[in-house]
């Protein structure tokens, strides 16, 4: 009987030691994924051969040039249109572009580093549950996060999940802390300008604002409150001139 007893306090106890190690381990496997993911990402873009594209009455050369022709033109669109589409919650979801179609072979479109909270990401396009929980989302019917005059990109996260943090300390990031965003073209640079806390149906606050380059952090709030609210990190772009001077 008693040994009966042993087995099963031992059985309970590595039942225990097992839930109380499931953070740790999922996040270390997590943090493993998302990196390889990145660096995979970076090397790509390296070697992928240079398309023709027209620009106006010249030709430019550039890496997946139907790409960057078809994000422009979607991008324009969106802000001539009012975002007309952004008050539906499904159309979050719902990818941009097919990115495969356009030579890419992962759907990675991006990586976004945020220095002051030690985040490196990869970006995906549509806030899906897969990519969620992958990386960030692009939060589709907003801006595609290839910079431009009238635009503002709202990059979705999660306030931490699984044992991963994602965007859990996105609290931290005060005026003027940097962001960047990679994608197959460019780096581009944002600087943080303000905070906002609002809730889940005020759309108005992530809309393109006129004469505005901004990226938009979107994530919820407070933590672990199941999402009652929202918390942004409104940045916007930052001349390279100011970067290097």
């Amino acid at each position: 009987m008693r040994r009966i007893f042993l087995v099963l306090m031992m059985g309970i106890f590595q039942i225990g030691l097992s839930l109380f190690l499931f953070p740790v381990w999922n996040r270390i496997m997590v943090n493993q994924q998302i990196g390889k993911t990145t660096q995979n990402f970076q090397s790509t873009i390296q070697t992928q051969p240079v398309e023709t594209t027209e620009a106006g009455s010249n030709q430019e050369r550039r890496q997946y040039a139907r790409l960057w022709e078809a994000m422009q033109e979607y991008n324009a669109q969106l802000f001539e249109e009012g975002q007309i589409h952004l008050d539906s919650p499904q159309d979050y979801t719902v990818p941009s572009f097919s990115l495969k179609e356009y030579g890419l072979k992962e759907d990675v479109f991006g990586v976004i580093t945020i220095p002051a909270i030690q985040v490196e990401m990869p970006i995906y396009l549509g806030a899906t549950e897969s990519h969620l929980a992958a990386g960030v989302a692009h939060l589709s019917q907003t801006s595609l996060p290839i910079g431009g005059d009238n635009t503002n990109c709202v990059i979705a996260g999660h306030r931490g999940w699984n044992g991963f943090p994602y965007f859990r300390y996105i609290t931290d990031l005060k005026q003027g802390d940097r962001v960047s965003i990679q994608n197959p073209w460019e780096t581009l640079e944002y600087e943080v300008a303000e905070t906002k806390i609002i809730a889940p149906n005020d759309i108005e606050e992530i809309h393109i604002q006129e004469g505005r380059e901004l990226l938009t952090l979107l994530t919820c709030h407070p933590y672990a409150s199941g999402g009652k609210q929202r918390y942004l990190v409104i940045c916007e772009r930052v001349n390279q001139e100011e970067i290097y001077g």
